[in-house]
């Protein structure tokens, strides 16, 4: 159904291709109006006030009116202009099929949908367009006036519009609706700053709504401050304090949950999908990303220019197959290697400690008592990671090196989606201070693990994985291997703390581990990187 129009105490509906149900609020009553043969018509407001409808036919907008009829006579629509549509919008070609799908109502702006999946804002006065959608289709807007601006000695109050629709909010956002509202509502009630308030004149100041779509704007497109003005009519410096603000209101009240070490729960879970993939004991891979800082003051640029030749800043990060980012590890300068930033980090902190849950499986009549990550060849030869092979011998290590590195890729790919999600983090950083840098590169983090979080219970998961009363995976593993399952064992004393980094780093358990994937990998999954 298409959007109404409320005329009086009348409401109209567009039903079928040539008819109009009119509904009167007072009498209660429905009648129908019969309408000329045009697809996808809206009703709106006519010049003189009375019913009218837009459409599209042919490349060009034609607007109705109803007419009564004089002395009595019958009541007719009556075409009031046309406007030829197509030479407005870019990349559309006469044959273009175009249709209306949405009216601001108490404007001269359409939105106006190609079947080439995009969609266009179109004022009927000015002629003016502006693309809001691509790449998706769009059935119907329903736009609403979002931002109340008033503008002292004038009578026009300037509004905008956005578009609330499933399509449009993933589009613009990143995240589904839900998700956002959700940001959006947490982060008022948690800082009073973006509660909307009077000023001393009584004026009121800035919405929530416009400070949240200033911050969002920034970090998804990556573009700059004064940009906003005007899209949304904040002037660059408040847009910059909405920006750190915003980071840290959302580091503050979702970081606890979304950026938690795995938990019992969650390794178990971790653990089940390496399983499947033919690893077991496997929670992730890990590797480092560069974002260039374009604004590095100039006497830093010995520290933070590596390979990369500009100023870099690193993030180290594990990353599971749901893209889900379980660790990170921001603000080593660029000039250090995925090893040194190994060294500074604090990935093995809790399993040097005895705090993390620990994981005990077998292969090939191997125990071992340690996860492990996969990881690229620079990384050392840690019992915590596995490296693949760089010039493999034989069926069985070649079968290894393949697989590894198919895995291995669920990090990069985890980068790529962040980046192509936050924009801010693809281009060079154009901030000055380091703080806020950590801040906006958590906070995507965090957005970054709500959506795959939303995505993942939207579409029901990758696999079905079962968890018994205690939080234990349950599994049949007659096609996996050997069982893996999480330790609850109490922590180590403190003199045992050295002798756990020991383990951390033993050579021979990580040969031994590698040793005894490969052969797991041909016995128990010999098809399952083939294709």
């Amino acid at each position: 159904m298409k959007p109404s129009l409320l005329i009086g105490d009348t409401l109209y509906f567009t039903l079928l291709q040539n008819e109009m149900l009119k509904f009167d609020l007072i009498k209660r009553s429905l009648s129908v109006i019969d309408m000329p043969g045009v697809f996808g018509a809206i009703p709106m407001v006519a010049q003189d006030g009375g019913l009218g409808f837009v459409a599209v036919l042919d490349g060009s907008i034609y607007t109705w009116s109803w007419k009564a009829g004089t002395d009595g006579g019958t009541a007719r629509w009556v075409q009031q202009w046309m406007m030829e549509v197509v030479p407005l919008l870019p990349s559309c070609r006469p044959s273009t099929s175009l249709e209306v799908i949405g009216l601001a109502e108490g404007t001269h702006t359409i939105f106006i949908n190609s079947y080439n999946m995009e969609v266009f804002i179109l004022d009927l006065k000015s002629r003016q367009v502006m693309r809001v959608g691509k790449g998706e289709f769009y059935y119907t807007i329903l736009p609403y006036r979002s931002f109340y601006i008033p503008v002292l000695g004038k009578d026009i109050i300037p509004q905008r519009y956005i578009i609330l629709c499933y399509v449009g909010m993933q589009f613009k956002f990143r995240m589904r609706r839900p998700v956002f509202l959700c940001i959006m509502k947490a982060v008022e009630e948690h800082d009073d700053y973006f509660v909307e308030k009077r000023n001393a004149a009584g004026v009121l100041g800035l919405s929530c709504l416009q400070k949240v779509v200033a911050a969002f704007r920034m970090l998804t497109y990556g573009g700059p401050a004064d940009a906003l003005d005007e899209y949304i009519r904040i002037g660059e410096s408040t847009a910059l304090e909405v920006l750190r603000k915003f980071v840290v209101a959302v580091i503050e009240v979702f970081g606890p949950e979304y950026m938690r070490l795995p938990n019992a729960q969650d390794t178990a879970r971790l653990l089940a999908i390496g399983v499947s993939r033919g690893f077991p004991g496997m929670l992730g891979s890990i590797d480092c990303m560069h974002w260039s800082w374009k604004n590095c003051p100039t006497a830093w640029h010995g520290m933070y220019k590596g390979h990369k030749k500009e100023p870099t800043i690193i993030l180290e990060a594990v990353a599971s197959k749901d893209l889900w980012i379980w660790h990170s590890f921001f603000g080593m300068p660029g000039s250090h290697n995925d090893i040194n930033v190994l060294q500074r980090s604090p990935i093995f902190a809790r399993l040097a400690e005895g705090e993390g849950p620990q994981v005990n499986y077998n292969i090939n009549g191997h125990d071992y008592s340690m996860g492990y990550y996969l990881a690229d060849g620079i990384y050392p030869s840690w019992a915590t990671f596995v490296k693949t092979i760089p010039e493999p011998q034989g069926n069985k290590r070649k079968y290894f090196a393949k697989a590894q590195e198919a895995c291995r890729k669920d990090v990069e790919r985890a980068f790529g989606v962040l980046q192509s999600r936050f924009a801010i983090v693809r281009g060079p950083a154009h901030l000055w201070d380091e703080n806020t840098l950590h801040n906006i590169m958590m906070a995507c983090i965090i957005m970054h693990n709500m959506i795959v979080e939303d995505e993942r219970d939207e579409h029901g998961g990758q696999c079905d994985y079962h968890f018994d009363e205690m939080g234990q995976y349950v599994c049949n593993y007659d096609d996996m291997g050997e069982r893996v399952t999480v330790s609850h064992n109490a922590a180590p004393e403190l003199d045992a703390f050295i002798q756990n980094y020991k383990n951390i780093k033993n050579k021979e358990t990580h040969t031994q581990l590698k040793a005894d994937l490969i052969e797991h990998l041909w016995q128990n999954h010999p098809d399952l990187y083939n294709n």
